[in-house]
């Protein structure tokens, strides 16, 4: 059975806020949670005790869900925890659409923060949490992970296609030149093509101006069923398809390293959405490696296979390109507490409110946001509509 077409449009976006992007002063991953989830119902026009839904994933609690409700003084009758790492709040759309639909919950928070720069978040890398979920077919070799597991889909995207190095910093260069645009952004400045190549090497063939961010940082979004999005302060963004797959956990298990299930959500999404690539205006994708806004952009098929590097090239998804792509700047020069896709829905949310500023895409109507979870493991995407038909 697929998509229900009566959830095309049936949830929108009401509210949105973020918090503490960058260093955060010491806060904990619950207080900056908490202060984005009193912006987002703020936005929204409600209460915490209008709240009946609650969707999170966390890196730091094996029950996140019920520690942040608990924290903020929410007390759902329907919560969520799916955790497929960074492609988890695309997800959670889904959910929240179904949800919704079966009179389980009327107004949902979807939350993630984390403080792994300035505060005290465990991070998804500490030895512990390596002892803890083993990767049963790559730990004996110790990798640096996750640059390592990304730097062979890279390096095999070059030796098949002949990506180039200078191919993969264009992206990096692009989301600067977004986050320069952008007040919140944590790392602004000039960047070049050389300054990334030439950066510190981490796992070739990345750099670390390759690799995303380590910041703090807290996303929130309220969610609710199209008949009562019009009741708040603050424009509905409507969620017209959403669509999320899992195929691999480790990178040794994937069954090709330049092919991600963003094949089946991409089609799965815009399907259900009812819409055409073409008609896309933004595009929020999760860019935790340079490689990854190359293979998702093939796979969800703005290009074909193997034209991602010379796609990317030449300024096409910088600001006056002609797609506009990780307008806050991403999780390479924007924001990156361990998991992104939250601040890409938010982004995209802004953007078609048209309250992004000096980075506003002109006309956005239509935006795309991927995320990605685990090591290209998981993938969701989500076609967000500043009209519910």
């Amino acid at each position: 059975m697929d998509w229900d077409n009566t959830l095309r449009g049936s949830i929108a976006i009401t509210g949105c806020a973020t918090y503490g992007i960058g260093n955060a002063g010491g806060q904990t991953d619950l207080e900056v949670c908490a202060r984005a989830i009193d912006g987002a119902l703020q936005d929204a026009g409600l209460r915490h005790e209008n709240i009946d839904g609650f969707m999170t994933a966390g890196l730091s609690s094996s029950m996140w869900v019920v520690k942040l409700a608990e924290y903020v003084g929410i007390r759902p009758r329907f919560s969520d925890s799916t955790q497929i790492g960074g492609a988890s709040f695309v997800g959670h759309l889904l959910v929240a659409a179904a949800a919704i639909k079966a009179g389980l919950c009327r107004n949902v928070v979807i939350a993630y923060g984390a403080t792994p720069r300035g505060g005290k978040s465990v991070s998804a890398t500490s030895p512990a949490r390596a002892a803890m979920d083993p990767y049963p077919f790559e730990d004996p070799f110790k990798p640096f992970n996750p640059p390592t597991s990304y730097a062979l889909a890279a390096t095999r995207h070059m030796h098949e296609f002949g990506t180039t190095r200078e191919q993969l910093a264009e992206v990096a260069v692009s989301a600067r030149k977004w986050a320069n645009l952008n007040p919140e952004a944590f790392r602004k400045g000039d960047l070049t093509v050389a300054d990334v190549i030439g950066a510190r090497q981490v796992s070739t063939p990345f750099t670390t101006l390759d690799c995303c961010l380590v910041t703090d940082g807290a996303g929130a979004i309220v969610v609710r069923a199209r008949d009562q999005s019009q009741d708040g302060p603050s424009q509905p963004i409507y969620v017209l398809g959403t669509a999320m797959a899992h195929h691999h956990r480790q990178i040794s298990c994937m069954e090709n390293l330049t092919v991600t299930t963003a094949q089946v959500t991409g089609k799965q999404a815009l399907a259900r959405a009812g819409v055409r690539l073409d008609e896309i205006d933004v595009v929020q994708l999760y860019d935790a490696f340079t490689i990854n806004p190359i293979l998702f952009l093939e796979d969800l098929g703005f290009c074909a296979k193997g034209e991602g590097g010379a796609f990317v090239s030449g300024g096409r998804i910088a600001p006056g390109g002609s797609l506009p792509v990780n307008t806050n700047g991403g999780g390479l020069s924007c924001v990156h507490p361990g998991m992104y896709s939250m601040f890409g829905l938010i982004e995209a949310v802004r953007q078609l409110r048209g309250s992004c500023g000096a980075r506003q895409v002109a006309g956005a109507e239509l935006a795309l946001v991927h995320g990605n979870g685990g090591v290209l493991s998981a993938q969701a995407t989500t076609i967000l509509s500043k009209e519910s038909n």
